[in-house]
This record gives structure tokens, sequence and C-alpha cells, in this order.
């Protein structure tokens, strides 16, 4: 999803490349479970949930100075969830990450 954030690139199109993922390891399809049953992620600013949503059929345009959550989440009822939330903020370059995610569960913080 982070690859998917340019500018110019809508939030539905941002959503189905995080879907994608996922639907290639054979979860889904869409909002199926087991998969990922909520959107991508959500816009920050004076609230800590608030648009744009980053979700299907959201044809909002990222543009910079957006910031904005990348959140996707694998979800097995019954079983287990994971969900990884990182915050983004858009440049005229593409997107930077607030706090560089980590490489391995090993060292979460780097």
């Amino acid at each position: 999803a982070f690859a998917a954030a340019r500018p110019g690139a809508t939030c539905a199109s941002v959503d189905r490349a995080a879907r994608a993922v996922l639907e290639a390891e054979g979860f889904g399809p869409g909002y199926a479970v087991p998969g990922l049953p909520h959107r991508t992620g959500h816009g920050l600013g004076l609230d800590i949930h608030e648009e744009p949503w980053i979700v299907a059929g959201n044809d909002t345009v990222l543009a910079p100075g957006m910031c904005f959550s990348i959140e996707p989440m694998l979800c097995v009822y019954g079983e287990c969830g994971v969900r990884l939330e990182d915050i983004v903020h858009m440049t005229e370059a593409g997107p930077r990450w607030f706090c560089p995610p980590s490489g391995t569960l090993d060292a979460p913080f780097g």
C-alpha cells in the first residue's frame, strides 16, 4: 500500500494494492474473511480518524500535505488477527513515513 500511495493516486487504488497482496497469498478476495474486512487506512488531522478514508470506492485523490494511516489487517475469525498501523505524510515526491516500520518482528522498534 505504501508504494501505491503516490500524489495523484486515489484512496481506492491504495486500498486495492493492499488487498492484492493478501489475495496473492490466498486470502479474500475483496473484503471477504479470511482476509482484510476493514478499510486500509484513514486520514489524520484534528481527529484521529478522518478523511481521506483509504477504502474501496473512495476516489479522493492523494495530494501533498495529506497525513494518513496505512493499516491493513489480516483477519481469520476464530483463529487470529493482526494489524500494523503506520503513519504517512504525502510530499511532492511521494509518501514519507513518520516512523519507518521495522523490518522484523524480532526488533519491532528498530
